[in-house]
């Protein structure tokens, strides 16, 4: 049986920013090609897609990931009963327990048992659990809650953000979930250095008196570059619908994912910088072999006295046109947009060229229409 990959590549530039910072505040680089680029991890804009998913879904489709989660059960039991509003910290536990999910003591004095490791779990998951644990409050004695109803609880209903991303649960293996949805650093096309921008800031109070010195009230350097970035994510549509159950919501998830991952941007420093922009240029692939991740048309560093942009589509053009008759790769479906007729006509010699909802609604028929074979 054929399967559908969804590839996403994006070129988009970014002006002196600091999206995603290392230890020491510095941007994040790699050395690619020989060069030092800028990268942003692809932790970041998974966390940036993830947070775009709350404008886009309702909340009952969308998880939650925390080691807070015997809080979290207790309001859910309590929402449900308000009446074991006294006892939902330990149904929580109980219930939690049950499912295999070990916890340790919270690092905050007085607070409630957090689980030993972050732990995703769905709305409907929490809202499955909760129900367990109170019909447990129900019944007499110390409440008892069978393991496999637990941990039945525990891995169904997945939500959007759940099934795409994945769960590791190291000590209960069987409630891992694999991800359907995977993300590369993205990675400037050309080289960088990272430069400093030196600031004062002034006391307002300080500046108006007569008799103080007009010196700052803070001093300081904030690291940045600028950047052409190429950004490149894949969606596994099989193993989504395996991990959803459900071809209409598997659809559903491919657009919504697609939709974030182009529009979204991580946050660091956003409000030093005023950095958030949109793509110059995105290319939509539907495959039915393997993911194929584009980075190769950037091994070479793109030289500093060229538009980068235009250089950055035509060589993502040129590798992928190069890549598929190499492979005898045959796509599909695809989709283009960007800003331009002109610096984004070469990807419409692989492309159909449209813009963004088109894009995500043709995506979506494909997407249906391949999982309803």
């Amino acid at each position: 049986m054929a399967r559908t990959i969804v590839d996403i590549h994006v070129i988009q530039t970014v002006p002196p920013s600091n999206l995603n910072r290392d230890d020491n505040g510095s941007p994040k680089t790699a050395v690619y090609g020989g060069r030092r680029r800028a990268r942003v991890s692809s932790q970041a804009w998974k966390r940036a897609t993830r947070n775009a998913f709350g404008e886009l879904l309702d909340p009952s489709e969308l998880g939650v990931r925390t080691k807070q989660v015997v809080e979290l059960l207790a309001e859910e039991i309590t929402r449900q009963d308000a009446a074991l509003a006294d006892r939902a910290a330990e149904l929580a536990e109980a219930v939690l327990t049950a499912a295999g999910i070990p916890l340790a003591a919270p690092r905050k004095k007085g607070a409630a048992n957090e689980s030993k490791f972050l732990l995703f779990l769905s709305a409907r998951q929490i809202t499955g659990l909760a129900e367990l644990a109170v019909e447990a409050g129900h019944a007499e004695g110390k409440p008892a809650i069978d393991k496999a109803s637990a941990r039945a609880r525990a891995d169904r209903e997945h939500s959007v953000d759940v099934a795409l991303f994945g769960r590791m649960v190291a000590d209960a293996t069987d409630l891992n979930v694999d991800a359907a949805c995977q993300v590369a650093h993205a990675l400037s096309v050309h080289a960088v250095d990272t430069e400093y921008d030196y600031f004062t800031a002034v006391d307002d109070h300080k500046d108006k008196d007569d008799e103080e010195d007009a010196g700052a009230g803070m001093i300081g350097t904030v690291e940045f570059n600028s950047s052409t970035l190429y950004r490149y994510a894949t969606i596994d549509v099989d193993r989504l619908r395996d991990n959803l159950g459900d071809d209409d919501a598997t659809t559903r998830a491919v657009e919504t994912f697609t939709r974030a991952f182009v529009a979204s941007m991580p946050t660091g420093k956003q409000n030093t910088f005023a950095n958030r922009t949109l793509p110059d240029a995105v290319l939509i692939v539907a495959r039915q072999t393997q993911p194929i991740n584009l980075v190769g048309a950037f091994e070479d560093a793109i030289k500093d006295n060229v538009n980068r942009i235009a250089t950055a589509i035509g060589n993502l053009a040129g590798h992928a046109r190069e890549l598929h008759t190499a492979f005898d790769e045959q796509p599909v479906a695809a989709w283009a947009f960007g800003v331009g007729d002109e610096r984004v006509a070469p990807l419409t010699e692989l492309a159909q060229r449209t813009t963004f909802e088109p894009a995500i609604t043709a995506l979506g028929a494909l997407v249906g229409e391949r999982l309803g074979q």
